[in-house]
């Protein structure tokens, strides 16, 4: 499989030129050559297939001409500790639970998979396999919250890896804060004073700078990159297997993901791409609102993201957009009002204040006892209010509730229990080098390292 950049002016990457550098030479998106459909018999069978099957044969899909079929299996197996289960809210509403990973957030099936594809490709060029440019990789990685620690946790103690945690100052929860700050070894957080635009462009420029990149071998561990953002549609594939048996039937499954900067509901598209049975989605929003007034104008106008409840979703400049119009243009040959089109009649938007949000966690509590966290919480309210008679609708809950646990305790007046893996990260010592949002700053701060 080759992969090109959606600014089409970088030259053609193989898989590991394109997991190792995280971003093309042009700043552009690496994006698959082709999304390859996956048979009649699969979806037949995935009903009675475990998870870590179901995900393999999708792994098998993107990875499978580039990555030796037994080492794939033991990447997904071993990723895949864990289950993303569906559970029925309501009558027609499923919470799609992907908070049962080691840092309790969804991120960690992306995060767990490209840790452990990026060292395969350490392992080959040590063993002489691949050409070697440098020994240590230097992962980068900017966080509104979850991608943070689930990163971090994810390529912690991994020999010939050092990973750097951008996160802006004040901007997320104290318990997110901990899964990163308080690890040591190899993992480094750097807190920025800025948000997280901010980080996200501090990474960017990183990659950019050829000063920089002679000095240290460098990529990122964002949705930006390609085995971060493709395996998170192994659990698309799951959870439409674990309602196959519902009435209505599953091909009239509205899958509705909360969106940030939009990797998690692009890996859902390219799974749907690849002949997953959803018959529509939705992307909810915070009061960032950016690819909601696209869907409504045709136009794309990025603007500085405005803190929320939901902090994961505090992106005013979502870097994944750019993976959904080449998606949708077939790489640029339609219009933009003919990719407009595509992408409306497919997705929906919903965007929701921090009061809605709250409004929607108490409503929901009270009425089911089921406790959302502010991220779940938009997708929830974007079904009840967009579902249509005859669907089933699949919202994504993100994180666990007790990672947001002032604000859920807060809003719904009880305690929320902190699962014991949170509980250890709390008592460890915060680590973190201060930083200004100057790239200047940034840069030589990386060179002495």
């Amino acid at each position: 499989m080759q992969y090109y950049s959606t600014n089409q002016k970088a030259p053609i990457a193989d898989l590991q030129k394109a997991v190792v550098k995280g971003l093309a030479e042009d700043r552009g998106l690496y994006m698959p050559e082709r999304i390859n459909k996956l048979p009649k018999a699969f979806f037949d069978n995935m009903p009675s297939m475990r998870f870590q099957d179901i995900a393999y044969n999708v792994a098998d899909a993107f990875f499978g001409e580039d990555v030796d079929s037994d080492c794939l299996k033991d990447l997904v197996y071993d990723t895949l500790s864990f289950d993303c289960p569906v559970v029925k809210v309501k009558e027609n509403i499923y919470s799609l639970e992907l908070f049962h990973g080691p840092t309790l957030a969804f991120k960690d099936v992306g995060a767990r998979f490209m840790a452990r594809l990026l060292q395969y490709f350490i392992r080959l060029e040590q063993e002489g396999k691949k050409p070697q440019t440098s020994n240590q990789v230097n992962v980068l990685v900017a966080t509104s919250g979850d991608t943070g620690s689930a990163v971090a946790n994810g390529f912690l103690g991994v020999d010939g890896i050092h990973v750097y945690v951008l996160y802006p100052k004040g901007k997320v929860s104290p318990i997110q804060e901990c899964q990163f700050t308080t690890l040591g070894q190899n993992i480094t957080a750097v807190e920025v004073d800025g948000v997280f635009d901010d980080c996200q462009r501090l990474v960017k420029s990183a990659f950019m700078d050829e000063e920089l990149n002679k000095h240290m071998r460098l990529t990122s561990a964002n949705s930006i990159n390609v085995a971060r953002f493709l395996p998170q549609a192994f659990y698309y594939f799951n959870a439409v297997a674990q309602t196959s048996n519902l009435k209505p039937q599953t091909s009239n499954i509205v899958m509705c993901v909360p969106s940030g900067n939009f990797g998690n509901i692009c890996a859902a598209l390219y799974g749907h791409e690849m002949g997953l049975p959803v018959k529509r989605f939705i992307a909810a929003n915070n009061a960032n609102d950016v690819f909601y007034n696209y869907l409504q104008t045709g136009r794309y106008e990025p603007k500085p993201s405005v803190q929320t409840l939901a902090n994961a979703m505090d992106v005013g400049d979502p870097s994944n957009f750019a993976r959904i119009i080449n998606l949708y243009s077939n790489n640029g040959k339609l219009t933009p009002e003919e990719t407009h089109e595509r992408i409306t009649s497919l997705i929906s938007g919903a965007t929701y204040s921090d009061e809605q949000i709250r409004e929607t966690m108490r409503q929901c509590y009270e009425e089911t006892g089921y406790i959302l966290d502010p991220h779940g919480a938009c997708g929830y309210r974007a079904l009840q209010e967009q579902l249509q008679p005859g669907e089933v609708g699949i919202f994504c809950e993100t994180a666990h509730p007790a990672k947001f646990k002032e604000k859920v305790d807060d809003i719904l007046g009880i305690d929320v229990e902190v699962p014991e893996r949170l509980q250890a990260f709390m008592k460890g010592e915060k680590q973190s080098v201060a930083m200004t949002s100057d790239f200047a700053g940034f840069k030589a701060f990386l060179m002495e390292q």
